[in-house]
């Protein structure tokens, strides 16, 4: 069989431990095989990181703004436990991090979802995706431990020479003071992003502050996303017959529960990073969750959404055997190979991305899984496989299906 051809180049970010060698793995069996790859190859793994005094992470972030489409392996984000073991010169930033703010994207997450292993929402029938905004709030505060009575001040001077300043808290005795921010220009280009990336997948997109109880911030997200809105998307998303509904964030939380799924559903950083959490978890497994950065101008870097399965790791350069979940890593390949098939006209690109799904799906739903899914699956028999057999099982599955 011919080779798929590829005219534009993805940008290929390889990464760390368990999930490095899975890549490979991938590549070898279920790519390479099959399509003439081009690709602009970065490694991202900790010890290149370190050498390149982490110039390759932002080399690999600008190369994918120049060309559209990127698939990132997972990264580690070290700590003082991986600087001792990596002999680094720095505790260098997340990659992920330093990608997002360069590409100013958006994460959208949803799981992989199959008829044996059912979600712990009965109702839930098709997968929910979550927009989590990826900048400000609790992640980039400023905090205060106050040791004494006193009195806490929020204070803005203005270039012009304009001030506001407001009482927090009028201490009586200690307590803890936190102030955070975000910019007009961040939620806006979240907005943006989260419209086109509905338009793109042809789904409804809910969003959710607290804008009953935090007036002015969580009701400036309100506003910039009603403004977006209806200045930018509303035409084209009455065009399509698909939503835009904001809700309070409780109200939504309730709402998500009683769905039947299928939407899009914003939130603000902090709701973004605990929502996903819950839902990779009551879909089944983290492993089975995608993960895609887009930027407001579309721009598209593809990941799986877990780390670099340190425990595997370890045992596989022991020598043992593994049994590590593949699937989000091969869905980060076929999104950005699908993509990169739609944005050059190349359909048989599109469609060696939508079967090598399918050959995984088809793979599981014969009961061939690895470790972590064999107790999550209902109504087949289990057969729990390494990670070789896993992969060789879908290239089976694949090759079958190219063959018709």
């Amino acid at each position: 069989m011919e080779k798929i051809k590829m005219t534009t180049p993805l940008v290929e970010m390889d990464g760390d431990e368990m999930t490095r060698i899975l890549w490979k793995m991938i590549k070898d069996e279920l790519i390479l095989p099959f399509v003439d790859l081009k690709s602009e190859y970065y490694d991202l793994g900790l010890p290149n990181r370190d050498k390149t005094n982490d110039k390759v992470t932002i080399d690999s972030a600008n190369a994918a703004r120049k060309y559209g489409v990127a698939v990132k392996c997972a990264t580690i984000t070290p700590n003082a436990q991986r600087m001792d073991e990596y002999h680094l010169h720095k505790m260098w930033k997340s990659p992920n991090g330093t990608i997002r703010s360069i590409m100013d994207g958006t994460v959208f997450r949803a799981p992989i979802t199959i008829p044996s292993i059912r979600p712990v929402v009965k109702n839930w029938e098709q997968p929910i995706t979550i927009a989590r905004h990826a900048y400000g709030d609790v992640y980039k505060s400023v905090e205060i431990r106050a040791d004494e009575p006193g009195v806490a001040k929020l204070v803005f001077e203005g270039k012009s020479g304009k001030k506001q300043e407001v009482e927090i808290h009028n201490f009586d005795g200690a307590g803890v003071i936190q102030g955070m921010h975000n910019t007009d220009e961040s939620i806006t280009s979240f907005a943006h992003s989260c419209f086109k990336f509905a338009i793109d997948t042809k789904q409804d997109l809910w969003f959710a502050t607290k804008d009953t109880i935090s007036k002015t911030y969580d009701a400036q997200f309100r506003k910039i996303f009603e403004d977006v809105y209806e200045n930018d998307y509303k035409q084209e998303f009455e065009k399509l017959g698909i939503e835009y509904f904001y809700t309070l964030i409780d109200d939504a939380v309730a709402r998500v529960i009683r769905s039947k799924g299928g939407f899009i559903w914003a939130c603000k950083n902090y709701d973004g990073d605990v929502m996903s959490d819950m839902l990779s978890t009551a879909f089944g497994s983290l492993a089975m969750m995608t993960s895609v950065l887009v930027s407001p101008d579309g721009k598209y870097e593809y990941e799986a959404a877990h780390g670099t399965v340190t425990r595997h790791y370890y045992k596989y350069l022991k020598g043992e055997e593994t049994s590590t979940n593949p699937m989000a890593t091969i869905f980060a390949w076929s999104g950005a190979l699908r993509k990169r098939g739609e944005l050059d006209n190349i359909q048989a690109l599109v469609e060696f991305g939508d079967k090598l799904e399918q050959a995984c799906l088809d793979t599981l739903n014969s009961g061939i899984a690895t470790k972590d899914l064999v107790n999550l699956m209902e109504g087949v028999e289990a057969k729990q496989a390494n990670s070789d057999e896993f992969i060789a099982a879908i290239r089976k599955n694949l090759e079958k299906s190219l063959s018709n």
